[in-house]
């Protein structure tokens, strides 16, 4: 896929500490990427990979005092989002880049009505009032398929079910138009069925409003189904990156491939799922070289020494391999 226009955002070499009594977590550890507004990139990973903490950090939401933001940039249209005062941060989260958390039912506040709740987000970055706010926050829940909305807008969160509170909270998010979206496993509490339809919906709002979508997930049922682009964390790093039918194709990384070998087939009966032998690293004592290598098939004396380089795995492909070739350029 080509873009003419410029990327809507550039990630550069992002670093996210925790400074803990244990030491150092590096969460998120030399992070760089590209999204293009209408497009959608999949961060998968297993869990603490650090795909919610980059995508935390992107909104400068990282929890304090523990944790800090301690190198790189995110630039948004333009502008280092880390440059700006918590003040202008306040207004760029809500209406340029927005969140949808993967559990509604905490996300949203038990003690509001949901038309107060969408309601605020109009309030506070578009000053609208009366009527005209009450007409943008049912034009919000029709947009999301929340049916008779005009009738439940004084309902409050535990009326609704589990696929229709997703649908608030993205009805929230996307009130105000954002140019980014930033959904951290938005299906994870929804059955199969709902996810789908919800991801449906998502793809047809998606295409309406050409909003940019993070897209933090596990399941590579979702990113078949939703995304553009694919980057696959470990230990608060991307090891592969590229489109997702490249990673689907040709999986460079040893994690990559082993990601894909614990999906289940369901043309093979009584199959024996593949999992990944050994733990994830302690992010707080990461090793000088590569942090897979002790969960590696493929690991070398290298990969114990120094982290591999980001090479070319095909135009557009990359991976952090030892034992990945360089492409031979054209």
């Amino acid at each position: 896929m080509t873009h003419a226009a410029p990327p809507l955002l550039v990630v550069e070499d992002l670093r996210t500490h925790f400074f803990t009594r244990r030491g150092v977590t590096r969460a998120v550890d030399g992070v760089s990427f590209t999204l293009h507004a209408g497009e959608t990139l999949a961060l998968v990973g297993e869990s603490g990979s650090g795909k919610s903490v980059t995508c935390l950090s992107l909104v400068r939401l990282v929890p304090e005092p523990a944790g800090r933001i301690v190198g790189g940039r995110v630039m948004f249209a333009g502008e280092d989002l880390l440059q700006k005062s918590p003040a202008e941060m306040r207004r760029v989260r809500g209406k340029q880049i927005a969140m949808v958390l993967q559990d509604p039912l905490t996300s949203l506040n038990p003690a509001l009505t949901i038309g107060t709740q969408v309601g605020e987000v109009v309030r506070l970055h578009q000053g609208l009032r009366g009527a005209s706010l009450r007409e943008r926050v049912l034009d919000s829940l029709r947009r999301l398929r929340i049916p008779a909305a005009d009738t439940r807008l004084g309902h409050y969160a535990h009326q609704f079910s589990g696929g229709m509170r997703q649908r608030v909270s993205s009805a929230i998010a996307l009130s105000c138009a954002p140019r980014l979206l930033i959904a951290d496993e938005p299906t994870t509490a929804l059955d199969v069925t709902i996810q789908a339809q919800y991801l449906e919906l998502l793809k047809d709002v998606q295409a309406s409003a050409g909003v940019a979508v993070i897209l933090v997930t596990h399941d590579f049922g979702i990113v078949a189904a939703i995304a553009d682009r694919v980057a696959v964390m470990y230990a608060g790093r991307i090891v592969e990156m590229g489109s997702t039918l490249q990673v689907f194709d040709n999986p460079s990384h040893p994690y990559t491939r082993a990601l894909l070998r614990c999906l289940p087939d369901v043309a093979l009966k009584r199959q024996q799922l593949v999992e990944i032998g050994g733990q994830p690293p302690d992010l707080a004592r990461l090793p000088p070289g590569c942090p897979f290598a002790p969960r590696c098939p493929e690991r070398q004396a290298v990969c114990d020494e120094a982290f591999p380089a980001t090479v070319d795995v095909a135009r557009g492909h990359t991976a952090s391999c030892w034992a990945v070739p360089a492409r031979t350029p054209a």
